[in-house]
């Protein structure tokens, strides 16, 4: 017996070890590789440079540097997929428009996912760069809708010979949960205010109101209005030919008609843009950077700051990965008593979530803006608790295909009753007063018409706060608000006309305007918040994140989504959001895609 704890324990310490050295291997691995990719910018570029932006991947406000991550996802072995954030792409481009080595910018690929309003900022970026004279070349083997929309304004614009461009106008397809429900014997209690606020019909409903529908075609209609005037701009084409072509659906058409129609300039493969590129530039010793070969340029640290503060995101109210409410009050009241930033510009991106954690961060950046100026730029969305964040700013910035507004309040519970009922459960208990089990009341049996009433009480007042702070933030009465509330969504460029929004811009535009109102001239220093991560603490999370890939329950959740497909997943996992959300909310529907 004594034999055999001796090796057991020596197999433990053994394998120990060798868990230990494997783990120091690993780390010793990913700073190496980490090393490599952060020494990998250039302090001086050489003459005939080209800035080349990789358009597959995905694009997001902010990436904050994750060498670490992508380090831990080699060491392992698995795919990634590249990632952008839109604050590097914008200061990229500029660097590249003023550096007197680079020649122009090489747009290469066709599948870049980002808002629409994202793309429209990054789109406006590149037409400004051409006026420093230098060229926009454009190369994909197939291009997705929003990439076209983005390589459009390319001074040439090329496609593979046996590639395809999809050209088709937009779509928005929403799910509708209710019969499923049904089978599962769920019941779904809603209680809302606003004739507009659709983000409780997927779970009531089997088709869209006349309302949501007449609402969602107004917004589509703006946002394609903003994308065939750009590229009808750029490539001389008609709106009216554009929507024939549309019309056609161009990613089923011959190569040929994209020359004949003017979508592309030419068709040729990759390896010829070689011969492009040496006449652009002059010669064939030209040079490729790419976002992390460029040299960063900042300004010498001064005393005056404009912090740039970013919240993106589900709203919630003590965790997640989006605008979690309590970290984003503390972010706010630092910066609120940080004597050197004289003025905070608001990037806010999100559809809403808790109305309550909209109500205190929106507490929280009025004390703000008692001590210093408040600018909030809009990205894709800033609507609903995204709306109630931003609406008391001295200044508003929205893109035209900014979707926001959706003043509204609502709260959804479950009924469980038909489930209990389908597997046998009966629920009985005792209490001590008239609603003491008004809670699981709810969900196990269904609201009575005394609770129902409550509940309806309290979204009123929600609605009532909601509509008020909306109306002292844009000094507005509280009808002319609900005139335009009613959880209905507005494009930027429809915001502005109804007085949600000062002015249509990007970020550039609202750091100006946060200078101008602190009266500070060029000389300060730009600061984004929340700040980034120490290294240890990156590679804690990027071990945390790329183990969690082999963990049973990710791995089962791959084997659902390949058994039942991706649609039906998205589905599963938004009634599971919805189950986790907090029970009254100010949100747009869950799930919004323009296809």
């Amino acid at each position: 017996m004594k034999a055999f704890f001796k090796y057991a324990m020596a197999t433990v310490v053994g394998l120990f070890i060798f868990v230990a050295i494997y783990a120091f291997i690993l780390v010793m691995a990913i700073i190496g590789v980490a090393s490599m990719s952060a020494s990998s910018s250039v302090e001086k570029t050489e003459a005939h440079s080209v800035y080349c932006i990789d358009m597959n991947g995905t694009v997001s406000e902010r990436v904050v540097d994750d060498e670490y991550a992508s380090a831990m996802k080699q060491a392992f072995g698995q795919d990634e997929t590249a990632k952008y954030g839109l604050n590097n792409l914008l200061q990229n481009i500029q660097i590249a428009a003023e550096d007197p080595n680079i020649d122009g910018i090489y747009l290469r690929g066709g599948s870049l996912a980002m808002g629409r309003a994202t793309a429209e900022a990054l789109r406006r970026a590149l037409v400004d760069f051409k006026q420093s004279g230098k060229f926009i070349v454009a190369y994909a083997d197939h291009y997705s809708q929003t990439s076209y929309y983005l390589a459009s304004c390319a001074d040439k614009l090329f496609v593979n010979s046996n590639g395809s461009i999809d050209w088709h106008g937009l779509a928005i397809t929403m799910d509708f949960y209710p019969r499923m429900l049904k089978k599962l014997g769920i019941e779904m209690q809603v209680v809302k205010v606003g004739t507009f606020k659709s983000a409780v019909e997927p779970y009531i409903l089997t088709e869209m109101s006349d309302a949501n529908r007449l609402q969602y075609q107004v917004l589509l209609d703006d946002v394609w209005a903003e994308q065939l005037e750009a590229v009808s701009a750029s490539r001389g084409i008609s709106i009216s030919e554009l929507n024939n072509l549309a019309d056609r659906y161009m990613a089923f058409q011959p190569q040929a008609d994209y020359v004949t129609t003017g979508l592309v300039d030419s068709l040729c493969y990759m390896q010829d843009m070689d011969t492009v590129l040496t006449e652009l530039t002059g010669t064939e010793d030209y040079v490729l950077l790419t976002s992390a070969c460029l040299p960063q340029t900042t300004k010498p640290a001064v005393s005056s700051e404009v912090a740039v503060l970013y919240a993106e995101g589900d709203i919630t109210d003590e965790s997640g990965d989006g605008i979690v409410g309590k970290r984003m009050v503390k972010e706010i009241n630092a910066l609120a008593e940080d004597d050197d930033v004289k003025a905070v510009v608001l990037r806010i991106n999100s559809g809403g979530g808790s109305a309550y954690a909209s109500e205190q961060m929106h507490h929280a950046l009025m004390l703000l803006k008692e001590k210093k100026p408040l600018v909030v730029s809009m990205g894709d969305y800033a609507a609903s608790g995204g709306y109630y964040m931003s609406c008391m700013a001295d200044y508003i910035f929205a893109e035209r295909t900014t979707l926001t507004g959706s003043i509204g309040i609502f709260g959804m519970i479950p009924c469980l009753a038909g489930t209990a009922d389908m597997v046998g459960l009966d629920f009985d208990g005792v209490k001590t007063n008239q609603l003491a089990d008004l809670q699981s009341n709810m969900v196990l049996k269904g609201m009575s018409k005394e609770e129902r009433a409550l509940m309806q009480a309290e979204i009123n007042r929600g609605y009532d706060l909601f509509t008020l702070r909306c109306a002292e933030g844009r000094g507005m009465t509280q009808d002319q608000i609900k005139a335009i509330g009613e959880g209905r969504v507005w494009s930027g460029v429809r915001a502005l006309e109804i007085g949600l929004v000062d002015s249509i811009g990007g970020i550039a535009a609202a750091i100006d305007k946060a200078a101008e109102l602190a009266d500070i001239d060029d000389d300060y220093t730009l600061t984004e918040y929340p700040e980034e991560e120490d290294m240890m603490t990156k590679l804690l999370n990027a071990f945390s994140s790329t183990v969690a890939a082999f963990m049973p329950s990710v791995r089962a959740e791959k084997a659902l989504e390949m058994r039942i497909g991706k649609a039906a997943c998205e589905s599963l996992k938004a009634l599971e959001k919805m189950q986790k959300a907090d029970p009254i909310q100010a949100r747009i529907p869950y799930d919004i895609t323009i296809e």
